[in-house]
């Protein structure tokens, strides 16, 4: 009990004590700035701009009518409800996610790279989503940079972190450390001395960038004191985001692991702005709530078995198919247990899609990543047969209409082939990347002065009594 009570003073001490750690980061990446276009600045051009587009066009079709509500829509979770607005990205049934109008086969030509590296780096699709231009390498290497400057976790949230019990979900601690971030937070402290409304962005970006630079040591110090020894190597200010999380996590002596982190952590930034983990973070971040508390209720959403958990339920029955199968992957014997998985009253995990109603472009480019990296690896040969013989047996099964894999029905067998196999971590990785897609368009929303939410709701009497229904 002696102890308990000096480490609690301790962990008041560090959070009461004035924190250099903002001034010492942006000290260290002033010098950046002479070499290229900052990412603050370019955005900062762009602002006027986009404020006044948003000006005409709700000036000239202000009441225009831009869809209908269906009954079946507001009791279905507002399914298909065209009503948010969200700059990053655009999903289309066909095609995919575009990001910024780029398919992701353009978003892997057109990022800058690391040398030698063949996947875009993140940090260049951040800089597409914010601002809608591709960086150049400089740029990229600068805000990888400036990531790396700003990564140092304040003792308080470290001391957090360790405190926490391993049996608590990885996804919860992760929660905990970036609501404990809050208090660093600059647009808190901005609000709090007054500040203009024109001024909102510039505080949301500084905490942005912070959080984001401090998620990879957030994550691996959970990783490590959950799975390992606790100990977390620390950041190399030399080298870029994905390489250091893949270093601090353990794995970076594997370059085609680092390559898999760059590209995990590009394809699952973004996917529009109505899935609960963005919606949430937006929703939140509506009522001025900083992008600590904002993102930390995005990761709650992230959570959970519907939304963020997907990959790791397609992990599982594919390795209970793989005990029940064996070495045998033939057609039939495929098609055999995704018929008895149906007649069990399950759904086949990782197909079907919410939007897409072809195969999910996110799934195809991890799947040209084994191809190139594991093409012998015996999880992914079961990936690849229910890949060819799944869409028809759901396509006759006749109740899912989109039979195609979306992006979860891929990423734990790559993550599983290069030893990070403790599944309940999985999530984390996922809330890292999706911290990248989020963000942005909180910093956009409070630059052009987007309003809170507030959807108008009715009782289902009430609802009963709009449609003419007597119940």
């Amino acid at each position: 009990m002696v102890s308990m009570r000096v480490g609690s003073s301790a962990l008041r001490a560090s959070m009461a004590a004035p924190s250099t750690l903002r001034q010492a980061a942006l000290n260290a990446t002033r010098a950046y700035s002479s070499k290229s276009t900052s990412l603050k600045e370019t955005f900062a051009a762009k602002i006027p701009g986009e404020i006044e587009k948003i000006k005409k066009l709700r000036k000239e079709h202000g009441n225009t009518v831009v869809g209908e509500v269906t009954l079946d829509q507001v009791y279905g979770g507002a399914r298909g409800i065209k009503s948010l607005v969200w700059e990053g990205s655009v999903l289309d049934s066909e095609e995919g996610i575009r990001f910024r109008g780029k398919t992701i086969p353009e978003c892997q030509e057109l990022l800058p790279k690391a040398p030698g590296g063949q996947e875009p780096l993140p940090e260049g699709l951040f800089w597409l989503l914010l601002t809608g231009e591709v960086p150049s390498e400089q740029q990229v290497r600068d805000l990888s940079a400036e990531w790396a400057a700003r990564s140092d976790l304040p003792k308080f949230v470290e001391e957090l972190i360790d405190r926490c019990p391993n049996t608590l979900h990885p996804m919860a601690q992760f929660s905990i450390a970036v609501t404990a971030l809050e208090h660093e937070s600059a647009f808190a402290k901005a609000y709090a001395k007054g500040m203009k409304k024109a001024e909102y962005w510039e505080h949301t970006f500084e905490d942005s960038m912070d959080l984001i630079a401090k998620l990879p040591n957030i994550a691996s110090r959970i990783y490590r004191n959950v799975f390992k020894d606790g100990k977390v190597p620390a950041t190399q200010k030399d080298k870029d985001y994905s390489w250091n999380l893949s270093n601090q996590l353990g794995f970076a002596e594997n370059q085609d692991f680092v390559e898999l982190m760059r590209l995990y952590l590009t394809i699952h930034t973004d996917h529009e702005g109505g899935n609960v983990s963005a919606h949430t973070t937006h929703l939140v971040g509506s009522a001025l709530s900083s992008p600590f508390l904002s993102l930390a209720a995005g990761l709650n959403g992230l959570a959970g078995p519907l939304h963020g958990l997907a990959n790791q339920e397609v992990l599982k029955w594919l390795t209970e198919m793989k005990a029940e199968v064996g070495n045998d992957l033939s057609d039939e014997s495929i098609k055999n247990y995704l018929w008895s998985t149906l007649k069990q009253g399950r759904v086949v995990p990782g197909y079907g899609h919410a939007v897409l109603r072809k195969t999910d472009p996110r799934y195809v480019s991890q799947r040209e990543f084994a191809q190139r990296k594991l093409p012998e690896d015996p999880m992914f040969k079961l990936v690849s047969q229910v890949y060819k013989i799944a869409p028809g047996v759901l396509t006759e099964h006749g109740k899912t209409k989109n039979p195609y894999p979306n992006v979860d029905a891929h990423s734990g067998v790559l993550l599983q082939y290069y030893g990070l196999t403790e599944q309940n971590f999985y999530t984390v990785l996922f809330g890292v990347s999706r911290a990248l897609g989020v963000l942005p368009q909180l910093i956009i929303d409070r630059a052009v002065g987007a309003p809170i939410e507030r959807p108008k709701s009715f009782s289902t009497d009430a609802w009963a009594k709009l449609v003419g229904a007597k119940l």
